[in-house]
C-alpha cells in the first residue's frame, strides 16, 4: 500500500520524489520533536546554587556557591502534572510568580516542600517541620543549612498553591522569601540529569 506522499508524488520525476519525500520526513521529525517540547519533556540547565549539591551550577559566575564546571542539565516531565497531583519532595521547574521577580524572573527549580493547605514552620536549627511533624530531608548538607537565615518563621500555604525552598537551604531566594506558586505556573518535575554524563542521575 503506497503512502500518501508517494500517491501524490506518483506523476512526479523520480529525483522529486525522493527530495519530497526526505523534506516529509524532516519536517515531520521537527514536528515530532516540538510536540514532545511543549507537551511531554523539555531540557533546562541549572542556573544557580539554589538547588545545590543536588543540582550542580557553574563555578565563575556571579553564584559563588556553585560546586561545577558545568551545570546540570535536566529534565522535566511537563505531561507528569496532568496525569497526577504533585508531591512533596518533587524537584520542580515552575515559572516564577510576579513576587519572585526580587531574586530573579523566568524559570525556577526547587523542591516542593509544601502542599495546599500545609503550615510550614523552619525552626531555630533551621530543619523543617510540616503540620507540626518533622520532615526527613536527606538531600539537606548540614553546612548549607547552617548558613540558613529564615529561622522560627511559620507559613500557611494557601489552596491551589505550592510551597517551593531551595536544597541550599542559607543561599535559595524561594517561598520563604515572595510566598507559594500558584498551581497554573508549575511546568514540570524534573525526572532526571541527563548532563554531563558523569552527572546522569534520576531524582
Amino acid at each position: 500500500m503506497k503512502n500518501p506522499v508517494d500517491r501524490l508524488t506518483a506523476g512526479l520525476p523520480r529525483g522529486w520524489r525522493v527530495t519530497i519525500d526526505w523534506l516529509v520526513t524532516i519536517v515531520g521529525a521537527i514536528l515530532i520533536v516540538l510536540a514532545i517540547k511543549q507537551w511531554v519533556i523539555n531540557p533546562y540547565r541549572i542556573p544557580s546554587s539554589s538547588m545545590e549539591p543536588t543540582l550542580h551550577c557553574a563555578r565563575g559566575g556571579n553564584d559563588q556557591g556553585c560546586l561545577a564546571h558545568f551545570s546540570d542539565r535536566v529534565l522535566a516531565c511537563r505531561i507528569c502534572y496532568e496525569l497526577w497531583s504533585p508531591n512533596r519532595g518533587d524537584i520542580v521547574v515552575f515559572n516564577t510568580p510576579p513576587q519572585a521577580k526580587i531574586c530573579a524572573g523566568g524559570v525556577f527549580v526547587k523542591r516542593l516542600i509544601g502542599l495546599p493547605g500545609d503550615t510550614i514552620r523552619e525552626d531555630s536549627k533551621s530543619y523543617i517541620w510540616v503540620n507540626g511533624r518533622p520532615l526527613d530531608e536527606p538531600y539537606i548538607k548540614p553546612d548549607r543549612r547552617a548558613s540558613d537565615q529564615h529561622r522560627n518563621q511559620t507559613w500557611h500555604v494557601p489552596a491551589g498553591e505550592y510551597f517551593m525552598m531551595g536544597d541550599n537551604r542559607g543561599g535559595s531566594c524561594d517561598s520563604r522569601v515572595w510566598g507559594a506558586v500558584p498551581r497554573h505556573d508549575l511546568i514540570g518535575k524534573v525526572i532526571a540529569t541527563y548532563w554531563p554524563p558523569q552527572r546522569i542521575a534520576f531524582p
